[in-house]
C-alpha cells in the first residue's frame, strides 16, 4: 500500500478559515481541503509547507503551530497529513492550482464537500473557531 506524508495550511482571518476546491482529476477530485502538498527529500515539514503554498497561491507564510496529524487509510493509499495554523506574510492566497476558495465560519464549515482525511480537521476546527 502507498504511503504518503503531507502538510496542510489552515489560515483563519476574522474567525474564518480558508478552504480550497481540489481541481476535477484524480479520486479526490472537486473535493475540498487544506491547500498543501508532498513532503520532498530533505525538507522539514515547515518547509515544505512554505514552498506548496508559495507555490500553490503565490502566497509566503509563516507557519505557526502545529495543528493535528491525520492518518487516513484511502481505498489506494495511506495518507499522514500534518496541519499547521499559519499566518500570511505576503501575497492574497491567489489560486493557481485549486479551482475554486472560500473562507467559512464555524457555522458553514461542515457545508463543503470535504476530502475524507480533512474531516477530522474539520471537526475540530469547529470546535476552535469561536
Amino acid at each position: 500500500m502507498k504511503r504518503i506524508e503531507v502538510v496542510a495550511a489552515i489560515f483563519i482571518k476574522d474567525n474564518k478559515v480558508f478552504c480550497a476546491q481540489r481541481a476535477n482529476k484524480g479520486p479526490l477530485g472537486l473535493k475540498w481541503e487544506f491547500p498543501g502538498g508532498k513532503i520532498e527529500v530533505n525538507e522539514t515539514r515547515e518547509e515544505a509547507l512554505k514552498r506548496e503554498i508559495k507555490e500553490e497561491l503565490d502566497t509566503q507564510i509563516s507557519v505557526d503551530k502545529l495543528f493535528m496529524t491525520i492518518e487516513h487509510q484511502y481505498e489506494t493509499f495511506h495518507i499522514t497529513m500534518h496541519t499547521f495554523l499559519c499566518s500570511a506574510i505576503a501575497g492574497n492566497l491567489t489560486l493557481s492550482e485549486h479551482v475554486n476558495s472560500c473562507w467559512l465560519s464555524k457555522n458553514d464549515i461542515h457545508s463543503l464537500d470535504w476530502a475524507a482525511a480533512d474531516m477530522p480537521i474539520v471537526d475540530k476546527l469547529y470546535e476552535f473557531l469561536n
